[in-house]
């Protein structure tokens, strides 16, 4: 069997599978929103690097823009639940197979850090008194790249969950401390400050008990990915229900049980639950926090205004989704919930969350200062009409669905 091949005809397929819901999603008018948002965030750009404030906290924000992307590994294996039998007896041959989805898995996210590093330098020689050589700080950018896909590579194949949760905050842990020392300090105490925790991180990788494939782990994995890709065009276009992940959380689960028992709040107990549980919470809560700092920084000016609705404009996209959830399910229309109770239920824990949400960015916008306090307010208001458009668009597509039906 040709494992190289193999891979390479199931990523076809699985391209083949989603390329004829891309058309629908341009045509949703995401290109044209996207196209905006990039020239107003050029303009806004242009205007910092020539106008930089004075105390523009540089190290911050190279810390906090380039650690995500250096930390984030992720590698398609597109594996299947029946490999566990039929590839099983080709697993001595199976570096052969993932190979591929470890260096692409790498490869793409380089280019992407690579991009967004040359993007930031114009702004980080402007702030920085002493900045770092070009070549040298992207080549450790780089290196830190490797280490950590390497890192959560190994991560994938450890025999114990709580191995695989411990390695991935040390992996967490030792690119934060790497990237800190060499933007705050000086370079050659840096360099091998960073020396040293890289050769004990990867020491420390040969510690734990691994499998030469772990079957389970990966295929689960890849379900996950997948499902991800589909949920992500689910919100443009209808498409298959696909498998979702789901997360304990115990100690947000009483935030649910506090809903009085009844016809009126069942089907928000059921949706309050799946948001605890799904990856939507931890996606809306780090848009929320990475919106905030950008608002923060952009606050007493107009672009602190454009900031705040377009970030505001994001979160409502996200949770639009939560209307999909259990669509496709038996048991819902068995309960004894009407539709349209059904759908006020969610759209009115939607439109909560977004107006949540448009409280909490609103928060680091006061800190622009009293003297705009009518383009604050103005603001205020039109985020506010920004979840109430939410609201009424979605409770108008979900009526034209179930008439549709």
């Amino acid at each position: 069997m040709d494992l190289q091949q193999l891979w390479k005809t199931r990523r076809t397929a699985f391209w083949n599978q989603i390329t004829p819901y891309l058309g629908y999603v341009l045509q949703s008018g995401v290109a044209v929103m996207l196209g905006f948002s990039l020239i107003a965030f050029s303009a806004w750009y242009t205007s910092l690097v020539q106008d930089i404030p004075e105390g523009f906290p540089i190290h911050l924000v190279m810390l906090i823009v380039l650690a995500p992307l250096v930390i984030f590994s992720s590698f398609r294996t597109y594996l299947q639940q029946a490999d566990i039998v039929f590839l099983r007896p080709q697993e001595y041959r199976m570096n052969l197979y993932l190979q591929k989805s470890f260096v692409r898995g790498i490869t793409y996210k380089a280019v992407g850090l690579v991009m967004l590093f040359v993007l930031l330098w114009p702004l980080y020689v402007r702030s920085e008194g002493e900045p770092k050589p070009f070549y040298l700080f992207l080549l450790l950018l780089l290196l830190l790249k490797y280490l950590a896909s390497f890192g959560g590579w190994t991560e994938q194949q450890m025999l114990s969950r709580t191995a695989r949760l411990t390695y991935r905050t040390i992996r967490y842990v030792f690119v934060l401390l790497s990237l800190y020392a060499f933007i705050w300090h000086a370079l050659a105490p840096s360099l091998i400050f960073v020396a040293l925790l890289a050769g004990l991180y990867l020491a420390s990788l040969r510690i734990p008990v691994k499998l030469p494939v772990h079957w389970e782990q990966l295929i689960e994995t890849e379900q996950n990915q997948s499902a991800r890709v589909m949920k992500t065009l689910g919100w443009f276009v209808e498409v298959p229900a696909s498998r979702q992940r789901v997360h304990a959380r115990k100690w947000l689960a009483p935030l649910a049980e506090r809903l009085r028992w009844g016809q009126q709040t069942a089907f928000r107990y059921l949706i309050t639950k799946t948001f605890i549980r799904s990856d939507l919470l931890g996606i809306t809560g780090r848009l929320t926090l990475i919106g905030g700092l950008f608002v923060y920084w952009t606050a007493g000016s107009l672009w602190g205004s454009g900031v705040y609705l377009f970030f505001l404009f994001l979160l409502g996209v996200q949770l639009s989704g939560l209307r999909r959830n259990h669509h496709d399910s038996f048991w819902i229309h068995i309960y004894p919930v009407t539709p349209k109770s059904r759908r006020d239920q969610v759209l009115g824990f939607v439109y909560e969350l977004q107006m949540a949400g448009a409280i909490i960015l609103f928060i680091p916008l006061l800190f622009g200062g009293w003297g705009r306090w009518v383009e604050t307010l103005i603001t205020l208001a039109l985020g506010i009409l920004i979840a109430r458009w939410f609201r009424n668009s979605e409770r108008k597509k979900w009526s034209n669905e179930e008439d549709a039906e």
